[in-house]
């Protein structure tokens, strides 16, 4: 706590206790603490204005570089004007229309066969990892064994 060692603090308190006296003790460390908690509040305030003012001023330059690199990008690659044709140097090339994207058609649902949806599970099954197999599907073991090697 600010770099004092513990016999530095006992020899402010004896002296605390010598000047202030014991009575007024008590009355004096409130005060102390009343000002300390002041002071605390108003450089945490001032903290924090200080850092929201230096993080403006870093949106304020990222946005400044993103509108930069946003124009140097819209200015090496224009937009196609579709009243004025194609004006991509591709599309020209290969004398297509441009690419239209269309949505794809809803899927449809497949008719069920009862007999299918009797015998079929409803629920995914989980496939067994590695070796292990169910447990309907492992050998039996014979009653009084314990299954360790012999």
């Amino acid at each position: 706590m600010f770099g004092i060692a513990p016999d530095e603090m006992l020899l402010v308190v004896i002296v605390a206790i010598i000047v202030i006296g014991p009575k007024d003790l008590p009355l004096a460390l409130r005060t102390a603490g009343r000002w300390i908690g002041k002071i605390r509040r108003v450089s945490g305030h001032f903290r924090a204005g200080i850092e929201t003012m230096i993080r403006e001023a870093e949106m304020e330059e990222m946005e400044r570089k993103w509108k930069e690199q946003n124009a140097a990008i819209m200015a090496a690659h224009p937009a196609p004007d579709p009243a004025a044709g194609q004006t991509s140097e591709a599309a020209t090339d290969q004398n297509d229309p441009p690419p239209v994207m269309t949505p794809l058609p809803a899927p449809v649902a497949a008719p069920i066969d009862p007999e299918v949806a009797a015998v079929a599970p409803t629920e995914p099954q989980a496939e067994p990892v590695g070796e292990m197999l169910p447990i309907s599907d492992r050998p039996a073991r014979p009653r009084g064994t314990s299954g360790g090697p012999a």
